[in-house]
């Protein structure tokens, strides 16, 4: 008895997962916002810089391929001279490499600003998506805490643009410096403690129950990370409203 043969399966139109499709007043609305963006922050002398939307995979620094195929975080293939490139998952890694390449003729210290679709291979899920807008300004050269604060004025002074009043908004401060302290302050800082850092004892699990428990060690370790971040740190990492 001959096999039936199969049906051909019919084409379904579906969008996949993580990924929107944008209409005119959508796309009119984002091409107004940017427009009041660029303005404010070439009033402040940020110049724009335009990077593809793909990298080796390995500058992007973040998502290095340790297997195979570097398919975690990020959407890669492998051209054909068995290079792999990725989709950018920020705007950052591209223009650390810009900058690496053309860094005798830029400008010192060198600001710039560019916007961008970017794209994430994780799990989306509510507000987040596989493809999504980023505006980056950075200043690239400088060591003064005046170029933090003129991001933080000019990002302030684009929300004002945009039409959020100040009060309504809070720019929120991030400084690598602060957890060093911590660490300097619980005797974890400096290169040498580098592997103490990154290993630990492992959870342990008492005879009468089972939920995992840290040793000794890394509980009094903890209980001097929070001594070490006085109440005075802990206000100032608090983000306050710009008034």
């Amino acid at each position: 008895m001959s096999e039936k043969s199969k049906k051909p399966q019919k084409l379904k139109a579906r969008l996949p997962r993580g990924l929107v499709d944008r209409g005119p007043a959508e796309l009119a609305a984002t091409r107004r916002m940017l427009a009041v963006i660029q303005r404010v922050y070439e009033l402040y002398g940020f110049e724009p810089v335009e990077t593809p939307a793909m990298e080796y995979t390995d500058a992007l620094g973040k998502f290095l391929p340790d297997q195979d195929r570097p398919n975690e975080g990020v959407f890669s293939f492998q051209d054909d001279d068995e290079q792999w490139i990725s989709l950018r998952y920020d705007l950052t890694a591209p223009l650390a490499r810009y900058v690496a390449e053309n860094f005798d003729t830029l400008p010192k210290p060198y600001r710039s600003y560019r916007a961008g679709y970017v794209y994430r291979n994780e799990k989306p899920g509510p507000g987040r998506f596989r493809q999504f807008m980023q505006f980056d300004a950075d200043t690239v050269g400088s060591a003064s805490p005046a170029a933090d604060a003129e991001i933080c004025m000019m990002a302030a002074d684009a929300m004002e643009a945009l039409g959020i009043p100040r009060g309504a908004y809070v720019v929120k401060v991030n400084n690598r410096k602060v957890l060093d302290g911590v660490l300097e302050a619980i005797g974890l800082g400096g290169d040498e403690n580098a592997g103490r850092r990154l290993t630990g004892c492992g959870p342990s699990t008492s005879s009468t129950s089972s939920a995992p428990k840290a040793c000794a060690s890394c509980s009094g370790r903890a209980a001097r990370m929070r001594a070490a971040i006085s109440p005075r740190v802990r206000g100032w990492m608090m983000p306050q409203p710009i008034r």
